[in-house]
């Protein structure tokens, strides 16, 4: 069975006085294709946790839709930020994924410390302030496993819109992951200007070499979209949703 998050490590901030805890937890690295996402939300002091709240990973498209609007709906604010691919070539997508979750947490308007999904990060506390890294985070904290639902849900639905735009990969199931879909695509269509072309295996391709692909597990499914960007840049979100903080 899938763990369920619990709020100890909020908890014991919240006793501490650090009453304005962020989670943040990034989505897609893994993928071989389009930009990477962080999310952050900001939970309210002594809250009560909403059930069904897990690792996005674990969760089906219905489930993640329907605990989407919930998260945002009783978090005091929320914010979403991503790196484009060609910020994930020029920095890797290790510091892509952090660039992702700095730019989410600049959207939050105050808070005392931050949850982050993962190990330790070098250098990260003098760009957001207080931090605790989680390793499987998003399976432990309750604040990260919320980021992890808007995340998830935020740039699935982008990965829609994509495959409207780029059909034949299917990317509107599997993400932009490596499934057997996406690989076959990439065999019959070559690559588009969203592929990380710094990954191996893109580069590879591009070289003309034979590849013998390890297929991951088929992605869920994708929920609803919206309207559909015109260039890659147009696809980097400037998304903040958020309530009053004065009460906490």
């Amino acid at each position: 069975m899938p763990r369920v998050p619990h709020l100890k490590a909020e908890w014991r901030l919240w006793q501490e006085g650090k009453r304005l805890v962020v989670g943040v937890d990034e989505v897609g690295m893994g993928a071989l294709c389009a930009p990477v996402f962080a999310a952050a939300v900001l939970v309210r002091p002594n809250t009560r946790k909403i059930s069904g709240v897990r690792d996005s990973k674990t969760l089906s498209v219905l489930q993640r839709d329907r605990l989407v609007a919930e998260i945002k709906r009783r978090s005091l604010a929320w914010s979403v930020g991503a790196a484009s691919v060609q910020e994930i070539e020029r920095l890797n997508i290790l510091h892509a994924s952090h660039l992702a979750m700095r730019r989410a947490l600049a959207r939050i308007p105050d808070y005392d410390h931050v949850l982050v999904d993962g190990r330790k990060i070098v250098g990260f506390e003098s760009e957001v302030g207080p931090y605790t890294s989680i390793v499987d985070g998003d399976a432990s904290s309750y604040a990260i496993a919320c980021a992890s639902v808007i995340a998830k849900v935020t740039r699935d639905r982008l990965m829609t819109l994509l495959a409207a735009r780029y059909p034949g990969y299917g990317w509107e199931r599997n993400s932009g992951y490596a499934t057997r879909d996406h690989v076959e695509g990439l065999q019959r269509l070559g690559i588009t200007p969203f592929h990380r072309r710094g990954y191996q295996r893109i580069r590879a391709m591009l070289e003309g070499e034979q590849l013998a692909f390890d297929l991951a597990e088929p992605a869920s499914d994708i929920g609803p979209g919206s309207e559909m960007p015109t260039t890659e840049r147009a696809v980097i979100p400037v998304v903040t949703g958020m309530t009053s903080v004065a009460s906490a």
